[in-house]
């Protein structure tokens, strides 16, 4: 039998815990029996003691079973369960198109997505600017459209993890988010409930990222292949790019617009398709659907160019509640805000620098994101037509449109565009994708 204090006081003093202290404290977490103050001061005895590698996965295993572990065993799935996770960004569109992708290639992808924090959009509220979409089907029913159209994308149920939400929350009040062990143990959790057989981790590094610097980044990174391995869930990572937005919109509506044109070939921005691209050929080689990077590379290039991954995103949106036709008639079924106009740069010059988190606040300004929780989310407003890093803004050249609701609206979101893009000095280029990171490597 343990005391949740003594467990608190041996991490308070840097000892090292067993599995079997961290699961009963965790098992307290979720049957109520410890309390928030006892959650709080766990928190910060591991932000400033950290945690060893032993213990991670102790945490994660322990934050993971908390709740159902979903087993798929009886769907008799005829490929590898899949999936990817991404720490988020703006204009990070790369879900919509990823899930179908890897479905058109053989893999299933039941993916437990999240709404929108702080700067970075959220995959949830992207889905549900399309009518219809119901982002908490059944179980029965998210089984059934993962095996008919290959992906399912829905929200987190309330029994996944259950440990995670109470400790997040208390982490949230109490300046103990930003540590390595708690994050892992906070991503890898929702993600190993889903009962995937491997995982690609997507860690952004630059000014729209979650970490502050490529240094912590790449420690995240590292962290979560090791603790995902250990789990039992065959895991790598890659490092990418976030010091500009990543699609060419950034918003809700906008950005499931440029999803559905992506899928169809109508138009494909050269960053989003080699950040999705790399995600996707890590998913096919670690489900074994791929010999190799380049074969997989090929793969997915097919099942884009012969319209199979548009046909599983159709599939997808139609068995979650969407319209049937949404692939065919998208612009017909998404809200449009009132004035769709361009901002232009104050002078003329090459574009040398975006600060993607204040992009990233502007379009929360306009009501496409959340203040707090209970906010509202306006689906029609954010910005498209993104000038990119390298290019020079002109009067030929704006550096983007903005979809507003008023003129009001409109000059705010272009004077936050104005000063949150650089036009001017010097500008070094920056790859699309850092590295991976593979078990092996660590």
């Amino acid at each position: 039998m343990y005391l949740p204090q003594e467990i608190i006081r041996k991490k308070r003093d840097g000892e090292v815990l067993t599995a079997e202290e961290i699961n009963f404290f965790i098992q307290g977490v979720a049957n109520n029996s410890v309390s928030e103050g006892q959650i709080a001061a766990f928190a910060m005895a591991i932000f400033f003691n950290e945690m060893t590698m032993p213990e991670r996965i102790a945490l994660t295993c322990a934050m993971r079973d908390s709740g159902m572990v979903i087993d798929w065993s009886h769907m008799n799935f005829s490929g590898p369960i899949v999936d990817k996770h991404s720490t988020g960004g703006v204009g990070h569109v790369t879900s919509l198109m990823l899930g179908p992708m890897v479905a058109a290639c053989g893999g299933f992808v039941p993916m437990i997505s999240g709404r929108g924090l702080g700067h970075t959009g959220g995959t949830l509220d992207k889905l549900e600017s399309i009518p219809g979409y119901n982002i908490t089907p059944t179980n029965e029913v998210f089984g059934d459209v993962t095996k008919d159209a290959g992906v399912a994308i829905i929200g987190q149920t309330g029994d996944l993890a259950p440990a995670d939400k109470r400790v997040y929350a208390t982490r949230d009040i109490t300046a103990t988010v930003d540590n390595i062990s708690l994050i892992t143990a906070s991503i890898l959790s929702k993600k190993l409930a889903a009962g995937l057989e491997s995982l690609v981790m997507d860690v952004k590094v630059g000014s729209g990222a979650f970490m502050p610097t490529y240094e912590a980044s790449e420690e995240l990174a590292k962290s979560i292949v090791a603790v995902a391995n250990g789990a039992g869930t065959k895991t790598t990572a890659i490092l990418t790019d976030m010091n500009q937005v990543l699609a060419s919109s950034a918003g809700n509506a906008v950005e499931v617009r440029e999803a559905v044109r992506f899928l169809t070939g109508e138009y494909r921005n050269p960053r989003l398709l080699e950040v999705t691209i790399a995600s996707c050929a890590e998913m096919l080689v670690l489900g074994k659907l791929a010999d190799n990077t380049e074969q997989a590379r090929s793969k997915l290039m097919e099942v884009l160019d012969n319209g199979k991954a548009a046909e599983c995103f159709g599939k997808m949106v139609a068995g979650l509640g969407g319209p049937a036709d949404f692939v065919e008639n998208y612009d017909n079924y998404l809200d449009k805000a009132e004035i769709i106009k361009p901002v232009y740069a104050l002078e003329n010059g090459v574009v040398s620098a975006m600060d993607t988190r204040a992009i990233g606040m502007a379009v929360v300004g306009m009501g496409g994101g959340r203040r707090v929780a209970t906010d509202k989310i306006d689906y029609a407003v954010g910005f498209d037509n993104f000038i990119r890093l390298g290019e020079v803004a002109s009067q030929d050249k704006p550096l983007a449109m903005i979809h507003a609701r008023s003129e009001e609206q409109w000059n705010e979101a272009a004077q936050a565009l104005q000063s949150a893009i650089t036009v001017g000095g010097e500008y070094t280029p920056t790859p699309e994708v850092y590295r991976q990171i593979r078990a092996e490597d660590i």
